[in-house]
């Protein structure tokens, strides 16, 4: 066990390809007697925190994850840092309050660069006793995130009018209304902020890798001590440790299957369907959250666009990729209009995509077994067998809580396996800004001056401050040395070319759907996702990941056949009445 109690960050975060090849290299050269502490398997938010909560503890430890990081869930969320309004009802108070409590780390301390607050305007549409009603919940749902909690900054909640609530978002219909509440939530770059996880957890010596695919657990009689893995782009190679940790989502039974034995299904998959929407589609300077039938509906500003959703279905098909159907697509297009007086269409969205929720599957409800709403959103830690430990369901928003648990329950285990009976310390991540975080408060201040000296406009500061937080430096940098990197990718989008190769140098994007997708997003803010961008982006990337010509062509092949895949809905093959 390598417990040193240091917490201080080793100096180089980034990801790239130089520090992949080191972690697999240092995986690799793990041993029976000389095994890591902590394997994690899962590159997602709740296995980033994992990595960076054990190597905050001083733990020797690993992460592979088969895909690209962030790519399943951790970036198909409704990009909320959130209580859950509606766990209210359910009377989950213990779970709203948990989930608000790191709502105000994540804004004021973990990840400013990344949350922001967002103004959310609730209608009430019922009778008139429904509008003091809801005043009381979302008055409930912020005392929760004050009262012996870290609250984070908002604004109370107040009841509105429906003449003020018109004032704030003209393109409502508020016919009919009885008034409505606006409060206060947050808003995460969920995939971004993955990445800062991870990076954090490099940063204080966690080996990390992406492109690594489990095989199968190794075993000394019944205790796991290990795992068979394999590099896409090497041989397959074994990697010892003492705890295998799996953060691994809607995956979490495939892995119990390779654990074997009487494993029950542990996880029920949701399916929930986001809409990408033009910015001139609807105007309005709040949010809306209202309820749906399946779900609850959210109207989000992102950017200069709007984001809607979301659908909440029982899935048991494909993990990787999920589709987005036109029944989908017809529903939140039907539950978005109910609340517009100039509705939506077909021809208003830019972008569609689908994430899997892992719920918790013994929480069904006995008599609604179909139900995914009916789960619990509360996570589950366990112990499979000797040497693994299982962390599954929740919520993004509570990941970090999730991944202290995990690694508390790791480190109860290598506690009782050690010979020198060392202690091994408590979670501090609660108190690790992330990458970027640090200095965010302070350049955020100075934007207007750090414009003048940049040479870019004041919305492109706060553009890449929002994104990269005080490691802004890294993107300047490459524009001061070549001033064509200043340019934008688009004229509709404040994204330059230099964070393209910034990604690739300092964020650990190794494909076009990881700068596309997940890195910088703009593939879900351009038609056709991102179309016509997509040469120079590949272009721009090509250096630091060794692409010849042919190999840019081949990336820009990949990522089209993607676009063209059955899982991505177009409206150019749109039915519009859910066939």
């Amino acid at each position: 066990m390598t417990t040193n109690g240091d917490p201080s960050p080793a100096v180089d975060d980034r990801l790239n390809q130089r520090q992949r090849t080191e972690a697999i290299e240092r995986m690799r050269g793990t041993t029976e007697a000389a095994p890591l502490d902590v394997l994690v398997v899962g590159g997602g938010v709740v296995g980033a925190g994992a990595a960076l909560d054990a190597a905050a503890r001083g733990l020797s430890t690993g992460l592979i994850e088969a895909s690209g990081f962030a790519a399943g869930t951790s970036s198909r969320s409704s990009r909320l840092a959130h209580g859950g309004l509606r766990y209210l009802e359910q009377l989950e108070f213990s779970l709203v309050h948990e989930a608000l409590t790191e709502r105000g780390l994540l804004l004021d301390r973990l990840a400013p660069h990344l949350v922001h607050p967002v103004p959310m305007i609730f209608p009430v549409v019922g009778k008139a006793w429904e509008k003091p009603y809801a005043g009381v919940g979302v008055t409930l749902y912020d005392a929760l995130s004050r009262v012996g909690a870290y609250g984070g900054s908002m604004p109370r909640p107040r009841l509105l009018s429906n003449t003020v609530a018109k004032g704030l978002a003209p393109s409502l219909d508020t016919s009919g209304w009885k008034g409505a509440v606006q409060f206060y939530d947050a808003q995460i770059n969920d995939a971004r902020h993955t990445v800062a996880v991870l990076r954090s957890a490099v940063g204080r010596g966690a080996a990390i890798a992406d492109g690594v695919r489990l095989l199968g657990l190794i075993r000394s009689g019944e205790r796991v001590i290990g795992a068979h893995v394999a590099p896409e782009d090497g041989e397959p190679f074994d990697v010892y440790a003492k705890i295998v940790l799996s953060a691994t989502g809607v995956w979490t039974d495939e892995f119990l299957a390779m654990v074997g034995g009487e494993q029950p299904s542990r996880v029920r998959q949701a399916k929930g369907v986001h809409l990408v929407v033009r910015g001139g589609a609807i105007t309005s300077t709040s949010a809306v959250i209202a309820r749906t039938p399946q779900s609850v509906l959210f109207i989000l500003p992102w950017g200069e666009r709007w984001l809607i959703g979301t659908t909440d279905t029982p899935y048991d098909g494909d993990l990787a990729e999920p589709p987005v159907d036109d029944a989908d697509v017809d529903y939140l297009i039907e539950q978005t209009n109910r609340w517009l007086e100039d509705p939506i269409g077909p021809d208003d969205i830019l972008a569609t995509y689908c994430g899997l929720r892992p719920l918790v599957a013994a929480e069904v409800a006995a008599d609604r077994e179909d139900a995914t709403t009916q789960l619990s959103r509360e996570h589950v830690v366990f112990e499979p067998a000797p040497g693994a430990v299982v962390v599954t369901g929740g919520k993004y928003t509570t990941y970090r809580v999730m991944a202290a648990d995990a690694v508390d329950a790791a480190a109860t285990i290598l506690a009782m396996q050690a010979i020198d009976g060392e202690a091994i310390p408590e979670s501090t991540t609660d108190s690790i800004p992330l990458v970027g975080a640090a200095g965010y408060a302070e350049l955020w201040s100075a934007r207007r001056r750090l414009a003048r000296s940049s040479g870019l406009s004041e919305p492109t500061i706060a553009h890449l401050l929002r994104r990269h937080g005080d490691r802004i430096g890294d993107v300047l940098a490459l524009i001061e040395e070549e001033p064509s990197l200043g340019e934008r990718l688009h004229p509709t989008s404040l994204h330059l070319a230099a964070e393209v190769v910034v990604a690739v140098t300092h964020e650990g994007a190794r494909t076009l759907a990881d700068i596309m997708l997940r890195r910088l997003r703009i593939g879900l803010e351009l038609p056709d996702r991102g179309e016509p961008i997509l040469q120079r982006v590949a272009e721009l990337a090509a250096p630091g990941l060794g692409w010849t010509p042919d190999g840019v062509a081949e990336a820009v092949e990949e990522y089209r056949a993607q676009n063209s895949a059955d899982w991505v809905w177009r409206k150019d093959g749109y039915g519009g009445d859910g066939s």
